[in-house]
């Protein structure tokens, strides 16, 4: 893989609230992967590869985008559309999540290293 999963010790990072909540929520994403892998060993005898996690994201954030129409009344759902929405972004992420750790991404990190670089270049 790309070996680029950092540690955040030093970086200041253990004093930034928002990036200890994505630790986190990182670290509580790959414990529910760790079921679904014990799961997926029973059934199939081996745990999805990357791509089929891939693909696995690309159909949840693909419903994302019929659960915003639906929300603006431009596509009809059965069931709660917010509680569908809040349900598949939270999904969503935890995919994120599962796929940095494969590709050895630091998400918490990147997160917060991309989100200085574009609001630095925004600010001026």
């Amino acid at each position: 893989m790309t070996g680029i999963k950092s540690s955040t010790t030093g970086s200041g990072a253990e004093h930034d609230p928002a990036q200890q909540t994505l630790a986190h929520a990182d670290a509580t994403a790959l414990e529910v992967r760790a079921l679904y892998e014990q799961i997926e060993q029973r059934i199939l005898q081996r745990t999805w590869t990357l791509p089929e996690l891939a693909v696995g994201f690309t159909n949840d954030a693909a419903y994302v985008g019929r659960l915003v129409l639906a929300a603006e009344r431009t596509w009809d759902i059965d069931g709660d559309v917010d509680a569908e929405l809040k349900h598949k972004l939270a999904e969503c992420m935890w995919w994120l999540f599962v796929l940095a750790d494969k590709l050895d991404v630091d998400l918490p990190a990147a997160y917060a290293e991309t989100m200085q670089k574009i609001g630095g270049g925004l600010r001026g």
